[in-house]
């Protein structure tokens, strides 16, 4: 069992949903992002988001690992901020495609 979570962007909320459930049968305990700001159309101010990356950067302490859902290979900018964060703390890295 290992504790993986979920990055990437917010506008994958259904390859969210089935990694996590894929994940989570294999019997790992999966952390995912609390907030789908961009597939639900939810306006988020700048402290929130800086709030939100900030959380998500803890679960990523927490984690074994995470699992980049990087579908076409998209990797925006606060994503691939959370890789970078995985890899400084020395967390297995891995994606989708």
């Amino acid at each position: 069992m290992k504790i993986i979570t979920l990055c990437g962007s917010t506008k994958f909320k259904e390859e969210f949903e089935k990694i996590n459930s894929l994940l989570t049968l294999e019997g790992n305990i999966v952390l995912s992002v609390g907030v789908f700001q961009h597939s639900n159309n939810i306006i988020i101010t700048d402290e929130q988001k800086e709030k939100l990356d900030f959380l998500h950067k803890r679960k990523i302490d927490i984690s074994d690992e995470i699992f980049v859902i990087n579908v076409n290979g998209y990797i925006g900018s606060s994503t691939q901020s959370e890789v970078d964060y995985a890899i400084m703390k020395q967390k297995t890295v891995r994606y989708l495609y």
